[in-house]
């Protein structure tokens, strides 16, 4: 099974935000991190609101943060908001399916089972457990912790 690219980025959106949680990212942050363009990460944070995952703060300052407790957030939660499906094969949708074979076929049914099982696997995780190591993302992401920018605002006053 292979996730689309729109999965992966609204992860790695909710897994800085939850690293960095209580502060605001932006979408420059994510993007500079991970040379991914802005306008992608743009709708995955958009849609990402509409969901309830995180809230947006519009203006000069602003950014998104959580809008829910990372460990409130399943792993299979979010993959199931923004895969469009899971049909691996052809014959997952009986009714459009051209293969002959699809009333007596045994892999179907065992395709089923695996990705349910994938997908409880995943229910299985929450944003909380793949973001326990929070400060070592950050420091490979070069992204400051909520703890250095409240430091550095001290040192300025």
């Amino acid at each position: 099974m292979k996730l689309t690219s729109y999965s992966n980025f609204s992860l790695r959106v909710l897994m800085v935000a939850a690293a960095r949680s209580p502060a605001l990212t932006t979408i420059g942050d994510v993007a500079g991190a991970f040379g991914i363009s802005k306008a992608h990460l743009t709708r995955c944070v958009h849609q990402l609101g509409q969901w309830g995952y995180i809230e947006t703060i519009r203006g000069n300052g602003g950014g998104f943060r959580l809008a829910r407790d990372a460990e409130a957030i399943s792993v299979g939660e979010v993959i199931r908001h923004t895969e469009e499906g899971f049909d691996v094969v052809e014959c997952f949708d009986v009714e459009a399916t051209t293969c002959p074979l699809v009333a007596r076929c045994r892999l179907r049914p065992a395709l089923l089972r695996a990705t349910e099982v994938f997908l409880n696997a995943l229910d299985g995780f929450s944003l909380a457990d793949i973001t326990e190591n929070g400060g070592e993302l950050l420091d490979r992401l070069a992204l400051q912790s909520p703890a250095a920018t409240c430091e550095r605002a001290r040192a300025v006053a």
